[in-house]
């Protein structure tokens, strides 16, 4: 049985006796609480299970002189490509335009093509969304505090 089926079971019947404006509102808010989780682990570089994402690959001798000075993924989990909506009385957090492609390739540890001449190479599974029971929590408390205050 999936996590989450348990999760709807319990809270499903508080949820349907709201109006549909109040699912769509309780949707965006959790959306947004879950983004910003979502940012922590990508700015913190672990998975949403905890573990750390695999280091780059070392650099070529006779590559580029110095230090990678940014971390991985630093404009990715900013909120113009991560975008948290609620949509049908869903929260909803995806990676927005252009770089979904690249998020899926790191996310899913796929082979892609670095550059427009380069050959393919693999890439270490990295994944950047998912849900953690931290995550499943904050949800289910959100939900409450919104019940409560309706």
């Amino acid at each position: 049985m999936n996590g989450l089926d348990d999760f709807q079971n319990r809270l499903g019947h508080l949820i349907g006796n709201l109006s549909p404006s109040a699912v769509r509102q309780l949707a965006a808010s959790a959306a947004k609480r879950l983004r910003a989780s979502q940012q922590q682990n990508i700015k913190r570089q672990h998975s949403p299970d905890g573990t750390p994402f695999k280091p780059r690959k070392e650099q070529p001798l006779r590559g580029k002189r110095g230090r990678v000075k940014r971390e991985m993924f630093a404009k990715l989990r900013t909120a113009k490509y991560l975008k948290a909506k609620g949509v049908n009385g869903d929260a909803v957090v995806e990676f927005a335009g252009s770089v979904q492609r690249m998020a899926r390739v790191h996310h899913y540890g796929l082979r892609d093509r670095p550059s427009r001449g380069a050959k393919a190479t693999p890439y270490e599974a990295r994944p950047l969304l998912g849900i953690s029971d931290a995550d499943q929590q904050m949800i289910e408390s959100e939900i409450i505090k919104f019940i409560s205050h309706e």
